[in-house]
């Protein structure tokens, strides 16, 4: 996903603060107020609507809290989203919470004694959970009870505490991170987001126009579509940085508009950043087109080799720009097309 570029510094002092706190806050309301509040509005992963939509009516005819849900996959593609549907669909509180944040046992047994009858908790980020913490999670998930152990030494005595019926609904970026253990608890599912086309793209930031009062050009919903990197949060996030360039421009939203406001953002035809096109451009230039290894990139950019890895690579993949080889990152001929250079003829040779 595109990530927000950096705010000018401001040093006029503690209003100035006040001002960025203010916008930041108005940002979080808009991004609530375009999430879908009923699953018919939730554009996108038919398959796991389906699955999700029997899950949730049989649990209901049963008188029963739903089973325990884990989602995964990129950011931004709607995680969050579904577990708040999925409390509004069947009447039930959500509480929420992060794994960074449990940072001790007493804290995951507070939060879960704390749970009214029937309640959701949604924990985002799960893989980050400590594992002390997982441990105290595992029969909770499984009997509805956690052993808590008081006092230190020969004193320490352990006390089983009943939890009420819950649902747990866990979202991740890092499947792999998250041990086998905690996997097979999941009871109800464990669902991967996919990449959204153009066309779900181009109907999601329709009705977000709309709810933000944006008079746009179907042109222009188009060329945000196609540059969103199939990803409803950035599609979002551009449609409300084009309506900025619009109303200081004094006009409606337009393609030309949209050209003029992603050109000033660094947002290429492809969607592509900044960043990534110098990813390309320094594996072309500097190294033949690879291969070439991520530490070295990285080196090259003075940037993190995590960001490169879990940001750039794998839209660049998706668009076969570059590829992962046992010896290294190589660009593609479509890669080196992008960035205007010939693709050497011993390449294509070879």
């Amino acid at each position: 996903m595109s990530s927000t570029p950096p705010k000018t510094p401001n040093t006029s002092g503690p209003a100035s603060d006040d001002s960025q706190e203010v916008e930041q806050a108005e940002d979080l309301a808009l991004d609530q107020t375009l999430r879908p509040s009923r699953f018919n509005e939730y554009i996108g992963q038919q398959n796991i609507k389906d699955n999700l939509h029997i899950l949730l009516t049989a649990a209901k005819e049963r008188n029963h809290p739903p089973e325990h849900l884990l989602f995964y996959g990129p950011p931004g593609l709607g995680k969050t989203t579904l577990a708040h549907l999925i409390s509004k669909e069947i009447g039930a509180q959500i509480r929420v919470t992060s794994g960074p944040a449990i940072e001790r046992v007493g804290d995951l047994a507070s939060i879960l004694t704390n749970l009214s009858p029937g309640d959701i908790l949604f924990i985002d980020e799960i893989h980050r959970l400590n594992k002390a913490v997982e441990e105290v999670l595992y029969p909770a998930m499984e009997s509805g009870q956690i052993d808590i152990i008081i006092g230190k030494g020969p004193s320490a005595r352990s006390i089983q505490l009943d939890l009420p019926p819950f649902t747990l609904i866990a979202a991740t970026t890092r499947i792999a991170m998250i041990s086998s253990p905690l996997r097979s608890r999941f009871s109800g599912g464990v669902f991967r987001l996919e990449f959204y086309t153009e066309k779900e793209i181009f109907q999601i930031i329709e009705r977000s126009s709309k709810i933000l009062g944006i008079e746009a050009e179907p042109s222009a919903l188009v060329e945000i579509s196609i540059r969103s990197r199939a990803t409803p949060r950035t599609a979002n996030y551009l449609l409300k940085r084009c309506r900025d360039y619009a109303q200081i421009k004094k006009t409606n939203l337009t393609k030309t508009v949209v050209d003029g406001a992603l050109s000033l953002l660094g947002i290429d035809k492809k969607g592509l950043t900044h960043s990534d096109r110098k990813i390309l451009e320094i594996v072309v230039e500097k190294y033949k087109g690879g291969p070439v290894g991520l530490n070295t990139i990285a080196a090259s950019l003075s940037e993190d080799q995590a960001t490169i890895e879990e940001f750039n690579e794998p839209y660049l993949i998706q668009l076969a720009f570059i590829e992962r080889t046992p010896r290294g990152r190589i660009v593609t001929e479509a890669g080196y097309a992008h960035v205007g250079v010939q693709y050497p003829e011993q390449k294509l040779q070879f």
